[in-house]
């Protein structure tokens, strides 16, 4: 499967498709494991893609063909609780995020006609690169566009977001389908998951994002994701104790935290440090970005990693050896893990002279270390998901 020409295989999949949807991966530059304590994040996507061709069929069916992964589901639109292709089999994974926005629109009173769709990609599956996020939004778009609903974007966000914590059970904050939603060409995104408040933040020009794929399956995630979020709330309870006003850790600043955090327990007192420590490195990032200052926003990135290492301990030992190794190679300027953590990716961010070599490096050491080849991604950032319409000459 030649995976660098997605959208040409799904309209050779379909050559009579109606629509052509492209939703970009999106990497977390600073603020992980924040947009679901209210906090503000740094996400920016990639011009790493998703693609999905796309056309209305009458019957109510949603037929997809997953190229990458040569595989074929056909999904009842009128039977989604049971989790069952047609013929009564359960749902591959991959095929439980179209499914859940065909239900959360179900649930929401708009109309789902069914769809046949080819889907290919170049973006790194179960990277920590939210393909799940992309493939959400690229038919929330199929979805919305077939049906003729007009919908804000953000709307378009939130019920993706709704329906990967009500179908599938992950309770993620907005981040994810926000961005990829919303991406910006050459631009992060400052993003108030409070507020919904955003504004695309200009990236160095000499620098390139590098995102280095450590190879290790992220296991672990769905459930510790969900523990620590659980850990958060439970900090926000004790802490509204002691003061009503506090709603969410972003209401809690440093000095609060000192003044409460024997309150509470060590591991929870820990969770929280990161998330106050981290909305404060998100606004500090943005001020820099804005000066070009490339170095500075650097060291938050190393020190991002850090917390999330000894506070939050969603690292594991791959990213910590690919963000260490990274400091030590020229031409680098921050690393951090980037995603839910337990695996999968760091990013990189890699003055781009130096960016083929430092990709060299990394790898090289990453061989040596774990006997396992290092996939890594030079990146740059791209523009969010869109819809083409395709219109075929008569005769």
């Amino acid at each position: 499967m030649d995976k660098e020409n997605p959208r040409d295989l799904v309209l050779a999949c379909l050559p009579d498709a109606k629509l052509l949807i492209s939703a970009p991966g999106r990497v977390n530059l600073i603020g992980e494991h924040v947009d679901y304590n209210m906090g503000v994040v740094l996400p920016v996507t990639v011009d790493r893609r998703l693609w999905v061709a796309a056309r209305p069929v009458e019957e109510s069916i949603l037929h997809i063909q997953a190229l990458d992964l040569g595989e074929e589901v056909r999904i009842d639109l009128n039977d989604l609780d049971g989790r069952v292709d047609v013929q009564g089999k359960p749902l591959p994974l991959w095929s439980f995020y179209p499914a859940a926005v065909a239900w959360i629109f179900h649930s929401k009173g708009f109309p789902v006609h069914g769809l046949r769709a080819c889907v290919a990609s170049n973006l790194p599956m179960r990277a920590g690169l939210s393909s799940s996020a992309a493939i959400e939004v690229a038919f929330a778009l199929a979805f919305q566009t077939m049906a003729g609903i007009t919908m804000e974007r953000m709307q378009l966000a939130q019920l993706c977001q709704a329906a990967e914590s009500s179908y599938i059970g992950v309770h993620c904050g907005l981040m994810d389908q926000f961005a990829v939603s919303h991406g910006v060409a050459r631009h992060a995104l400052y993003f108030d998951t409070r507020s919904l408040a955003w504004q695309p933040i200009p990236l160095p020009p000499d620098a390139v994002l590098v995102v280095a794929d450590s190879g290790k399956k992220r296991e672990l995630a769905t459930s510790a994701y969900n523990r620590r979020r659980q850990e958060c709330q439970q900090a926000v309870e004790i802490l509204k104790e002691q003061d009503p006003a506090i709603q969410s850790l972003r209401d809690v600043d440093l000095d609060t935290y000192k003044k409460y955090q024997n309150l509470l327990p060590e591991v929870v007192a820990k969770r929280a440090l990161h998330v106050v420590q981290e909305i404060e490195r998100v606004q500090r990032s943005a001020i820099f970005l804005a000066k070009d200052d490339a170095q500075s926003f650097g060291r938050i990135m190393f020190e991002g990693h850090r917390s999330l290492r000894d506070l939050y301990e969603v690292s594991c030992e791959e990213l910590d050896f690919l963000v260490d190794t990274a400091a030590g190679i020229p031409g680098c300027l921050g690393a951090r893990l980037t995603g839910a953590g337990f695996g999968g990716c760091t990013v990189n961010l890699v003055q781009r002279s130096f960016a083929e070599q430092f990709c060299v490096g990394l790898a090289k050491d990453y061989r040596d270390r774990f006997s396992v080849e290092l996939k890594t991604y030079i990146c740059q950032a791209d523009r969010g998901a869109y819809v083409e319409t395709i219109e075929k000459a008569a005769g």
